[in-house]
């Protein structure tokens, strides 16, 4: 039991969200390859069905490389599989996520703030890079990982696997 009771108190240490707790964690691959781990973070309370409306964190840590650019473009693809997007405003989501966020690494980690009705902050490596203050754009971008849309359901499952 103490281990045990260490281990949690070690994961909420980690946690990026203020009073949060690990839900579940996943492996993204492709072809096989490992692209990345995700781990999502939430408070106390939390609802799968309801994720729009929580606070929490998505952790990814890269096990490869990749630019900004591509990453922004990606994450605006998925995005559209939630819902349509107008052309302008997908290019402008683009354009900001990509000014945002650096070239990633293996090794690197990324973590997305989602505050439901505000928007999106992000974090690399425990440095603020800053935020999209747009409630669309946050929930369409936390939606890759958790909307029932998700090109990934068995990573969804995995990371909203709350004891």
């Amino acid at each position: 039991m103490f281990f045990f009771g260490t281990a949690l108190a070690s994961a909420a240490a980690d946690a990026p969200l203020a009073g949060a707790q690990l839900s579940g964690r996943g492996t993204l691959r492709f072809l096989g390859l490992e692209v990345y781990q995700a781990t999502l973070w939430v408070r106390p309370g939390f609802a799968p069905t309801h994720w729009a409306q929580h606070a929490l964190a998505l952790e990814l840590r890269y096990a490869r490389g990749f630019s900004a650019e591509a990453i922004a473009q990606r994450s605006i693809e998925e995005m559209q599989r939630q819902q349509p997007v107008p052309a302008a405003q997908a290019t402008r989501w683009q354009a900001e996520l990509a000014a945002l966020l650096p070239d990633v690494a293996a090794g690197d980690r990324l973590v997305g703030v989602y505050a439901p009705g505000e928007g999106a902050r992000f974090v690399y490596n425990d440095k603020a890079l800053g935020s999209i203050d747009d409630p669309l754009f946050a929930r369409l971008f936390f939606g890759i990982w958790l909307s029932p849309q998700s090109s990934e359901p068995t990573l969804r499952a995995a990371l909203l696997a709350a004891p």
